[in-house]
Formats: structure tokens, C-alpha cells, sequence
């Protein structure tokens, strides 16, 4: 019964961005497909935004989070890391969930690309009207 070590899961989508993340308790070590987030994001403020739950709840330094992420842009990325660790957090503990859930942090952010549709140029975008 040694292995006994403490884990939270969470999985987060965003745009095209599947992001799955494993918490355990430690020293705020993050791990993004092996690589740190400044290796990673090309922007800090992807960064921040991608670490919001973790500054909301004052766990920034109590938790090693390690990440598998793929799909997307950074941006997306970034959103679906946030959603995956705020669920993973609310797996640790269900005292955190009134926190994150009045930050919206928790609600999946269903805005997706829309289709492109036949005689149209892209998704709503008409070709020229002439006239003559």
C-alpha cells in the first residue's frame, strides 16, 4: 500500500483545446507537455490567465500541476488549461467551488467556430452584389 499518492484530475475544453491536468500536493511546480509555462506561451499574460484559479484560491504554491494539452492556439489552450485546473481544484476541495463559481471559472465556454456554409464565403460573409 505504498502508493497511496494523492492525485486530482480535471479536463478542460476551449475553441478546439483539450487540455487534461493532474494536481498533487507539492510546491507550484508547472508542467505544460514537459516544458514550463514561460517556455510554452509566447505571452505572460496568456500565463496569468491560464493560473487565475490558482491565484483566486491561494493555491499558487501548494499544488504541482502537471499538463497534457493540444488543439488550438495559445489562447484556447490557455482557456481550457484554466477550466481543466479549476475543475481539478474543485476535486480537492468543494469549499473552493462558491470561489471559482463566482468568477465563472468553473462554466465551460461553449463559443466554438461557426461553419462555413455553401455559397457564401465563409461562415455569413456574401459574395460582391453586382448590379450589372
Amino acid at each position: 500500500m505504498e502508493n497511496t499518492k494523492v492525485e486530482y484530475k480535471g479536463l478542460g475544453r476551449r475553441k478546439t483545446s483539450i487540455a487534461k491536468v493532474i494536481i498533487t500536493p507539492g510546491t507550484g511546480n508547472i508542467s505544460i507537455n514537459g516544458k514550463t509555462p514561460q517556455e510554452y506561451f509566447p505571452n505572460p499574460l496568456v500565463i496569468q490567465d491560464m493560473e487565475q484559479p490558482l491565484v483566486l484560491t491561494d493555491n499558487k504554491k501548494t499544488f504541482d500541476i502537471k499538463v497534457k494539452v493540444s488543439g488550438g492556439g495559445f489562447n484556447g489552450q490557455a482557456g481550457a488549461i484554466r477550466l481543466a485546473i479549476a475543475r481539478a481544484l474543485v476535486n480537492s476541495s468543494q469549499d473552493l467551488k462558491s470561489t471559482l463559481k463566482k468568477q465563472k471559472m468553473v462554466t465551460r465556454d461553449a463559443r466554438i467556430k461557426e461553419r462555413k456554409k455553401y455559397g457564401k464565403y465563409g461562415a455569413r460573409r456574401s459574395p460582391q452584389f453586382t448590379k450589372r
